[in-house]
């Protein structure tokens, strides 16, 4: 004998006569569109369940950080529970076709979306992600293009990172104008490019695109101007060091200075800038004492110094050769002249042309380059005494006046140009004739009283030649 079974009947349908599946209704939610309360008949609900979405949207996009992703999974499963139970929930088990059919065509839809543009946007980011690690800004700057709305909308912080490797590459970009401002030898320039590039750095995955920025910059040295790209390395020899792969430009800075200090130093010469040249040689010298320039530099600094002095020298002798110029009274030396030994020394002569013009051709020149001594000659004098004479003179008592003759001396300073020291300082005497049957003199006083009863020898060229002879052939 069998008990009899019973089954229990369906919940009656609500109100209205519709029923409704939980699992369609939510299914509906899943799609967060609200679709599900619009199978409830909650329009209300639905408008509110779609201005959530897009208001968390909005924010994931905007803010791009992870939890964003977390409150919206959030809103999405309550969203799913809410439907499920304002369905009915386990209590009302009924299966509405129509319902699921229609909830999974809106989702399905809406979910294989959110995947693709998630798996696209990972592929981006991977392409992006690996020409950082090339050092490659120009890719990185092409792959995150093609990042759209869509996929910032279905993986915001993923698109995010990329946003954040533009901005560090499109920073680079900047110090790479700085950088290339810098190779002019704009020392501001530089710094600002060095200070881009360490802070760049200092952010996670960024070491080779900072590597590859600064590479660049390396390699544009040396410069086709010399003297730019000694203010270059200058800047880059003195920058403190950092301790990280930027500190490598000082390497490139040593490898690159010598050549350019002398390239610099024979352009500052053709310009004739001989104090500044003469820098830049002494610079590779002492910098650099060890590399295979330093003899040319070593030529260039000896050029540059005697150019200076012959310059220094020439602008104390400025002026007539009849008056004694500034070098007289301040000697210089100039390094490049011959030194005063045997034989004949040639001269320049100043003061005194009366007599110095007399003295032979291959004693004299007015070529600095060209001379041994500078002789400075200050106006004649009486000299020794050589013969007194009587002379009729009606002017005196007696009739008669007693002339004494001297030589003619003239006061010299003799300078040695190669040191600029003083070789003599002496009164050279130059001998003469004395005592003519009629001695002329010149009066410049309304009465004539007579010749001074002092007065010099009659000097001939050759007497002027053999008092200086002593001089100039030593």
């Amino acid at each position: 004998m069998h008990d009899p079974m019973y089954t229990v009947p369906p919940d009656p349908a609500p109100p209205g006569g519709t029923a409704h599946d939980p699992l369609a209704v939510a299914l509906g939610n899943a799609s967060l569109l609200g679709v599900g309360y619009l199978m409830l008949g909650r329009r209300k609900f639905a408008v509110a369940a779609v201005m959530g979405t897009v208001v968390l949207v909005s924010v994931v996009v905007s803010v791009a950080q992870p939890w964003c992703e977390a409150v919206v999974l959030i809103w999405w499963v309550a969203a799913i529970v809410h439907g499920w139970f304002l369905a009915g929930g386990r209590a009302r088990q009924v299966a509405v076709r129509g319902h699921r059919v229609v909830a999974l065509c809106v989702t399905l839809p809406v979910l294989l979306a959110v995947g693709l543009l998630r798996y696209d946007a990972s592929r981006i980011h991977g392409s992006v992600d690996a020409a950082r690690e090339r050092g490659d800004c120009a890719q990185v700057l092409d792959e995150q293009g093609r990042v759209w709305l869509g996929d910032r909308v279905a993986d915001a912080p993923l698109t995010a990172r990329g946003d954040k490797a533009v901005r560090a590459c499109e920073r680079l970009r900047t110090a790479t104008e700085r950088l290339a401002t810098g190779l002019t030898g704009d020392t501001s320039a530089l710094k600002a490019g060095f200070g881009t590039l360490a802070s760049v750095r200092a952010e996670p995955g960024q070491d080779k695109t900072v590597d590859a920025t600064l590479n660049g910059f390396l390699g544009g040295l040396p410069t086709k101007n010399p003297c730019g790209t000694v203010a270059v390395t200058d800047w880059l020899r003195e920058r403190k060091p950092t301790r990280n792969a930027l500190d490598r430009s000082a390497g490139t800075a040593a490898r690159v200075a010598p050549a350019a200090l002398l390239g610099c130093g024979d352009a500052l010469m053709a310009d004739k800038a001989w104090k500044k040249a003469r820098e830049r040689y002494d610079q590779l010298l002492t910098q650099y004492p060890d590399d295979q320039r330093t003899a040319k530099a070593r030529s260039g600094a000896k050029k540059a110094t005697l150019t200076i002095e012959l310059a220094n020298v020439r602008s104390l002798l400025d002026g007539s050769t009849d008056m004694q110029p500034d070098y007289c009274s301040t000697p210089a030396k100039y390094s490049g002249a011959a030194p005063y030994r045997k034989g004949t020394n040639r001269a320049l002569f100043y003061g005194n042309d009366e007599f110095t013009g007399k003295l032979p051709a291959n004693w004299r020149t007015t070529d600095a380059a060209k001379a041994v001594l500078v002789v400075c000659a200050d106006e004649e004098e009486d000299g020794t005494s050589v013969q007194t004479c009587p002379y009729v003179n009606s002017h005196v008592v007696g009739g008669i006046q007693d002339i004494t003759f001297h030589k003619i001396a003239i006061p010299v300073k003799v300078y040695e140009l190669r040191t600029g020291k003083l070789v003599a300082s002496r009164k050279v005497q130059i001998s003469g004739t004395s005592c003519p049957e009629v001695l002329k003199y010149t009066t410049y006083l309304t009465s004539d009283l007579g010749p001074s009863s002092d007065v010099q020898v009659k000097a001939s060229t050759a007497n002027v030649r053999a008092a200086f002879d002593s001089l100039i052939n030593h």
